[in-house]
């Protein structure tokens, strides 16, 4: 049997040019990672890197087939309703799900790069029992002893990634759903966050509040003055 990550350790990076217009996920990924002596497989995706505020959250997902739930796709191109729907099926018939969730506090200390990849990291570090082949959305690279193949645009080429995508999306959905209850001035049960003409317009009518992203372009300029700012 090859050892896992042999000929197929980060083999595979397609850039989105090269992407058929109206592609959908299969299991291809899976397929390659199962030929080289792979078998649990985890696909990772994350959710909220662009947002002005809440977390950004990170989902790793083992399928026990990689196409076994109808209808995954990148969560972007779903209805709430069909993610919500798809959310319960994962969770249900998976074989493990791992999370990962960083504040928006910790975006700012070691910016939005570094807290995504400290999500997907938590994210695998979540499942049991351990995965041992990696299919990571986009073109990272994460910090682990296994073989990993980053994908461009995986959430519309994986299965695996696909149910990441849709984990990472309907978790951080209901973490502002909550962070709207706490402010509700913002509006975060609309637009979960992402820089609307409605929320920006609520950030200069009332400042940032602690939820915010104050490192972030549309909410930095915003701050209030130190109260004691040092005078020269």
């Amino acid at each position: 049997m090859t050892k896992p990550g042999g000929k197929f350790r980060n083999s595979y990076m397609r850039t989105a040019s090269e992407l058929p217009r109206k592609s959908s996920p299969s299991s291809r990924f899976e397929d390659e990672a199962s030929r080289c002596g792979a078998r649990r497989i985890a696909g990772i995706d994350e959710a909220g890197r662009g947002p002005l505020a809440g977390p950004v959250v990170a989902a790793a997902v083992v399928l026990p087939v990689a196409d076994c739930i109808p209808d995954l796709n990148d969560s972007k191109l779903l209805s709430p309703a069909m993610r919500d729907r798809l959310f319960e099926k994962i969770r249900d018939c998976t074989a493990a799900v791992g999370i990962g969730i960083i504040p928006s506090e910790t975006i700012d200390e070691i910016n939005i790069y570094q807290a995504t990849l400290l999500a997907m990291k938590r994210a695998v570090a979540d499942l049991q029992p351990p995965p041992d082949y990696l299919l990571i959305d986009g073109n990272m690279r994460l910090d682990f002893d296994l073989p990993q193949t980053s994908i461009v645009k995986g959430d519309r080429l994986s299965f695996s990634v696909a149910a990441a995508g849709i984990v990472a999306k309907v978790t951080r959905d209901r973490i502002m759903m909550a962070l709207h209850k706490e402010y509700p001035l913002y509006g975060f049960d609309k637009h979960k966050g992402y820089a609307t003409a409605v929320h920006r317009e609520a950030i200069i009518k009332y400042g940032p509040c602690p939820a915010h992203r104050m490192c972030f372009s549309g909410v930095k300029e915003f701050l209030e003055p130190p109260l004691f700012s040092s005078v020269r």
